[in-house]
């Protein structure tokens, strides 16, 4: 079966093919980021607009790269939902448009379903069960997957997302948008133990997540240096920032694990690429005797990949439901469990 895939969630246009017997064929991507970069964040119109402008050429290219035709296609998968209203009517009208054309299901899919099952695209794909760290700019989440469509969650941010946490003190060092990255980067740069940041609700004894208050601690610390700050000191709160982030994720991580008595933990999202993050995690699983999967980086953003697969995987598992056409801004992934 070969499913086409459509991303447009947000400021990514993602086209990919996925074939179920041959894999991924082919994908491409274009980043919104450097139009976005002069506003400092994502103005959903003009995210709408370029979506309009990209989703057919990269369509085509897509098709020439595995070389296949529309005709070839068995499915469209789309991304329906969580993310910005007009984005998503954009995928959705040309995924539901193509497919009333071609006599072929078209077939919705979860945004974050999709991060959740990119680490299933790699060589080393886990088995079912396992735990998944969904880790983004706008979702922070633990979740027990038991199958395609079976989750649980686990524990939430209570205020803002990892990603989230690290655009918003990448603004306050200065370093521009996306901040994330950036910050990063800056962070190799830096020296441990000159500042200490709290590590919100590393204690709890739950699986939730808080970094609102590591924000504003990053702020009163900026506030107590001299000013301007030098390159040394913005790099060694970086650092200690990016430790204190990665320190609570990998604890919680762990301890997900733990209380699922489960072996076998994956990563996803966007912060899901922070290479500190992946040291961390890889090497306090080994040190439990677990697992650790994720997906290549450039399948860590938002991509097509990730949709045509799990597009494929409803499919391979009788799960395509008939689906009026919408899209939906607000969508709780633990909807998706069946009745």
């Amino acid at each position: 079966m070969l499913i086409l895939g459509i991303e447009s969630s947000c400021d990514e246009t993602g086209v990919a093919l996925y074939d179920t017997q041959h894999g991924l064929l082919a994908h491409a991507l274009h980043s919104q980021v450097e139009m976005h970069a002069e506003y400092g964040g994502v103005v959903p119109e003009l995210a709408s607009r370029d979506h309009i402008k990209r989703v057919l050429p990269l369509l085509t290219h897509t098709l020439q790269q595995a070389n296949k035709s529309l005709s070839d296609l068995h499915a469209i998968a789309y991304t329906q939902g969580p993310g910005l209203s007009g984005a998503l009517l954009v995928g959705t009208s040309v995924a539901n448009a193509l497919a009333f054309s071609l006599n072929i299901p078209a077939i919705p899919v979860h945004h974050l379903e999709g991060h959740l099952l990119a680490p299933l695209l790699e060589a080393d794909a886990p088995a079912f069960p396992f735990v998944a760290l969904l880790v983004s700019g706008g979702h922070t989440q633990l979740m027990q997957v038991q199958g395609i469509g079976e989750y649980r969650l686990l524990g939430d941010t209570l205020d803002d997302a990892a990603g989230e946490a690290f655009d918003k003190t990448a603004k306050l060092l200065e370093l521009g948008y996306p901040g994330g990255p950036a910050l990063a980067k800056l962070a190799e740069q830096g020296r441990p133990d000159r500042f200490k940041l709290p590590r919100s609700m590393l204690h709890s004894g739950d699986l939730n997540f808080s970094f609102s208050g590591l924000k504003t601690a990053v702020l009163t610390l900026i506030q107590n240096q001299a000013a301007p700050l030098d390159t040394q000191t913005r790099a060694d709160i970086a650092y200690e920032f990016q430790e204190a982030v990665t320190d609570v994720l990998a604890h919680k991580c762990l301890l997900a694990l733990k209380q699922t008595g489960m072996s076998q933990l994956i990563v996803s999202g966007g912060v899901g690429a922070n290479r500190r993050l992946r040291e961390k995690l890889s090497a306090r699983a080994q040190q439990a005797g677990a697992q650790v999967h994720y997906p290549r980086i450039e399948f860590c953003t938002d991509n097509g990949a990730m949709i045509a697969f799990a597009g494929a995987m409803r499919a391979n598992h009788n799960m395509i439901k008939e689906s009026a056409f919408s899209v939906k801004p607000r969508w709780d992934l633990a909807d998706l469990n069946p009745a």
